[in-house]
């Protein structure tokens, strides 16, 4: 089908893309636009702008930043798999970005642009929960900083309001004790169940990022909690495993029953955390 007529913007900053969320009703923003687009047309999403984030080459970048590591909104996927940086500094991003679509969903997709759209088979929040990650958010009175844990809030929409701008991702260094592990469904490549596991040998904790299984992507802290302090063997990761999907309400779909996608939770835990510890 064709989309609905529609105006269009293409601002050359990220302050002029505020102006324009503020002075136009019913406005979406455009990143990469594998989502919006097919929205659109099938007539699913109507809006009557669209403002295209493209031009603004602030918005697309990779570096260290007091401590952590930045990554703007505008990042493609294949930007983020071909980094040195993080592929020393945050390998999980360069593990997880090929594991994304295909090769041009890859060079053309963003990583802002698929955490706001929020699918609960989008691959990025498991990384982005898994890592404690912090997202900024530009809006009319400035800037705000939201954990990962609060910025998905229900099925496919996040923190950020309608006259606002997700703009960086703030993610810390770690080892290279980490893992993400998926079953994709075959056609698109999205997470039936995905599973993302950051390991800290030193405090002896992991956190555990879940996409896919639920509507909302989640911490699995029942699972966490069942291995801190201890260390990763076939026991407690077992153990830990079998709580990945514990008070979760999983989704059931053409793609999967809500009992196979809890089984799946389970399964990639218990891979990824093996995987993770094997590094």
């Amino acid at each position: 089908m064709i989309p609905a007529a529609f105006n269009y913007v293409r601002p050359s900053s990220l302050a002029d893309a505020l102006a324009a969320l503020a002075s136009h009703e019913d406005a979406k923003i455009l990143a990469g636009g594998h989502s919006l687009i097919p929205a659109m047309k099938l007539r699913l999403a109507q809006p009557r702008t669209i403002i295209d984030l493209g031009q603004i080459g602030d918005l697309s970048y990779i570096r260290e930043q007091d401590g952590k590591i930045a990554v703007g909104a505008m990042t493609t996927h294949d930007d983020i798999e071909s980094s040195s940086l993080l592929r020393d500094k945050c390998p999980l991003l360069t593990e997880l970005a090929p594991q994304i679509g295909d090769v041009q969903v890859r060079n053309k997709g963003t990583i802002g642009g698929s955490l706001v759209h929020a699918d609960p088979a989008a691959d990025w929040p498991a990384a982005v929960l898994a890592l404690d990650a912090e997202l900024a958010i530009a809006g009319p009175t400035g800037r705000r900083t939201v954990k990962a844990t609060e910025f998905f809030i229900d099925l496919m929409q996040t923190s950020v309001k309608s006259n606002e701008v997700l703009c960086e991702i703030l993610v810390p260094a770690t080892a290279k004790s980490i893992a993400y592990v998926k079953f994709a469904q075959k056609a698109s490549g999205f997470a039936i169940a995905g599973v993302a596991v950051v390991v800290n040998n030193a405090r002896k904790t992991v956190s555990l990022g879940v996409t896919g299984v639920a509507a909302i992507p989640y911490r699995a802290f029942a699972a966490e909690n069942a291995l801190r302090g201890q260390s990763l063997n076939k026991e407690t990761i077992e153990r830990a495993a079998s709580q990945a999907a514990a008070g979760v309400d999983p989704l059931n779909d053409i793609h999967a029953s809500a009992e196979f996608r809890a089984h799946l939770a389970r399964v990639n835990t218990r891979r990824a955390l093996e995987l993770a510890s094997s590094r």
